[in-house]
């Protein structure tokens, strides 16, 4: 399969299981509930989708300029895509409670690794 098809699926497959895990997360936790500056927000199945899918849309759009600028591009990406990730860690630190932080964590890793190894499996652009 080409890249073309094969990355848009890796998204909606992150995006699904990110629903998944937000669903069983919210029975298990109730509602995710984070801080962010001096107030409270729940976190929506909306906020999960659209994050999900702007945040592959940018990292597909990346790997594509960086696969047309450099021989390396797939390694650079894969560097890039593993410190962002890690980074995006922080971000739960911001739930009210540990199921918070704890379902929100995992739904940035299972996205990350749904992301990093569909993008980085697909076959390489002619």
């Amino acid at each position: 399969m080409k890249p073309s098809v094969v990355r848009p699926l890796a998204i909606l497959g992150a995006a699904v299981l990110a629903l998944v895990v937000y669903f069983v997360a919210r029975a298990a936790a109730g509602e995710l509930i984070v801080k962010t500056g001096g107030s409270e927000q729940t976190v929506t199945p909306v906020a999960v989708v659209g994050t999900v899918v702007l945040v592959g849309l940018l990292g597909w759009g990346l790997l594509a300029l960086l696969e047309k600028l450099t021989a390396k591009g797939r390694t650079v990406w894969t560097v890039v895509a593993g410190v962002f990730l890690v980074l995006s860690l922080l971000g739960p630190l911001g739930g009210t409670d540990a199921g918070t932080k704890l379902s929100l964590a995992l739904l940035h890793l299972l996205v990350g690794a749904v992301i990093i190894i569909g993008f980085t499996r697909a076959p390489r652009p002619a």
